[in-house]
């Protein structure tokens, strides 16, 4: 049931700063009861499509995205100011992770089925037990501001989400309600079309609409992209529900990226460079963004540093996605460049006083003496740069790292860092060899996530095992074949990797053969 009460959503556009006015309006409390009731309903057909009906869903929505991407973009672009580019590219991955999570359907491993046969054992005779995971119920994800597509209505949480099963009700975020609203309208026309619940993928608009989505009983999950405040209150609503649900909250990260003395004397410029691109790529909006970067003290270094500089005079200004990530930047790095100790090395061109654009920044500070300001996030084209004149003052910065979704370390040609990538270990989600870690490839082997205060949980919000946050154990014992899914039964219609009576199969239609390559 759609809802036309209720305040219009606005929000800015980033490149003039003027109002932009939507179609969205707020969603009441009768209203976010509908589209989670919608929700509710729809959880048991979801389910019943099977692992082949949902991988033929997903693929539907990733058409149907690819097909409106003429109609998306402009959209897109006028409310985060992101650019076509960044925009197209983002889109592009977001209509890849939907059919790469129709693969991993395909193929059928994430549901862990095992099946123990009845039989005798030492502790005595064991009956018929069969087991795999089963989906939650109906999901709350909320929309990040800095991925209209990737992590917001179309992305990772709703693609994974409702590949386990699981309906999803999205929290629209308020930097792009007009894009929400689109791609929602394009995913339910889909949807429908394809056969399913229109109640598969809902939408709700504002801050009352998030608490009561995180507050309602029929909610079993919730996905969240954004501030460490943000998820920290969610987490507060979540504390006093009757019924404890998990929240799988990606919060905050610095991303410590490391310049050892071999790989400055080797590529100096070629690092100093590219570290100004991953700093100040989409405006240094993404999480993965580095804001620490240890450098050698003497000439390599310098070397690195002048190149940064000259990169960072260069550099794009893109605006800030909303006004108050905007006032953070301005506020937060005005304080930096007046810490003691703190040096301003570039700060690229001025902005223009039109719209949410700001300065880049790069400042220098010595290892020796480095104060807390230099261990914050900064979201926005920020980073600090540490000097470092050996390994004693290198390893006790480590030792201050907050956890975070990444570490990066540049080494040189066969050079020793075991105790160096021990020590990043224990501190990150993804440990990054000679290369930036902007940038999140969807595949089987990612993790995006990390130590608190990074994440609060120890799942990935991209690639295949996102999955399995949206997902519980449930076993069958002595189960008539009628009573079980097609996955645990004798002779399963859709073949996938199974483990019986021990032995990881691939189990076929017609025979069963070891998953041990020959």
């Amino acid at each position: 049931m759609s809802h036309t009460a209720g305040h219009p959503v606005t929000t800015i556009a980033p490149r003039s700063g003027t109002l932009l006015t939507t179609n969205a309006v707020e969603s009441d409390s009768a209203a976010v009861d509908d589209v989670i009731g919608a929700a509710e309903e729809a959880t048991s057909i979801l389910e019943g499509l099977g692992r082949p009906g949902r991988a033929r869903l997903l693929r539907e929505l990733a058409q149907a995205l690819e097909a409106a991407r003429e109609r998306i973009i402009p959209v897109a672009d006028e409310e985060t100011g992101l650019g076509p580019a960044r925009l197209n590219g983002e889109l592009t991955r977001t209509v890849y992770q939907l059919e790469f999570f129709a693969g991993v359907l395909d193929e059928g491993s994430y549901v862990e089925a095992t099946i123990d046969h009845s039989g005798s054992t030492p502790m005595g005779p064991r009956p018929d037990l069969r087991r795999m995971l089963v989906p939650l119920g109906v999901v709350g994800v909320f929309g990040a501001s800095n991925f209209p597509f990737a992590f917001s209505v179309p992305g990772g949480d709703t693609a994974s989400a409702l590949a386990a099963g699981n309906p999803v009700v999205v929290k629209a975020h308020g930097s792009h309600p007009g894009t929400s609203l689109l791609i929602h309208e394009i995913l339910r026309e889909a949807i429908v079309k394809f056969g399913a619940p229109a109640g598969t993928l809902g939408l709700v608009f504002g801050r009352a609409a998030g608490e009561q989505l995180v507050a309602h009983p029929a909610v079993k999950a919730v996905g969240f992209t954004g501030s460490l405040s943000g998820g920290q209150a969610l987490l507060d609503i979540i504390e006093k529900r009757a019924e404890p649900i998990p929240f799988y909250g990606e919060l905050s990260s610095l991303n410590a990226l490391i310049i050892t003395p071999a790989a400055a004397r080797d590529r100096a410029a070629e690092i100093g460079e590219q570290l100004v691109g991953s700093v100040t790529g989409s405006s240094g909006q993404l999480c993965t963004k580095p804001g620490l970067v240890l450098i050698p003290a003497g000439a390599d270094g310098d070397t690195l540093v002048k190149a940064a500089a000259a990169a960072l005079e260069r550099a794009e200004l893109v605006p800030l996605l909303n006004p108050r990530i905007h006032q953070s930047y301005e506020q937060d790095t005005a304080r930096l460049i007046e810490t003691p100790g703190v040096v301003k090395i570039a700060s690229g061109s001025p902005a223009p006083e039109q719209g949410l654009f700001v300065s880049p920044l790069l400042v220098s500070v010595d290892a020796a003496d480095i104060s807390q300001a230099a261990f914050a996030e900064y979201f926005g084209p920020a980073a600090v740069l540490a000097r470092y004149a050996n390994e004693a003052e290198l390893m006790a910065v480590i030792d201050r790292l907050p956890a975070s979704l990444t570490a990066t370390v540049h080494t040189g040609t066969g050079e020793e860092t075991t105790a160096l990538v021990s020590a990043l270990r224990r501190r990150a989600g993804r440990l990054v060899f000679n290369a930036f870690p902007t940038g999140v490839a969807v595949s089987w082997a990612q993790h995006h996530g990390g130590p608190w205060p990074a994440t609060n949980s120890l799942h990935t919000s991209v690639g295949a095992t996102a999955i399995r946050r949206f997902l519980r154990p449930l076993t069958w014992q002595s189960a008539p074949e009628a009573a079980l899914p097609d996955e645990l039964r004798d002779d399963p219609m859709a073949p996938l990797p199974r483990r019986i009576d021990g032995r990881l199969l691939w189990t076929h239609t017609t025979a069963e053969s070891p998953l041990a390559m020959p």
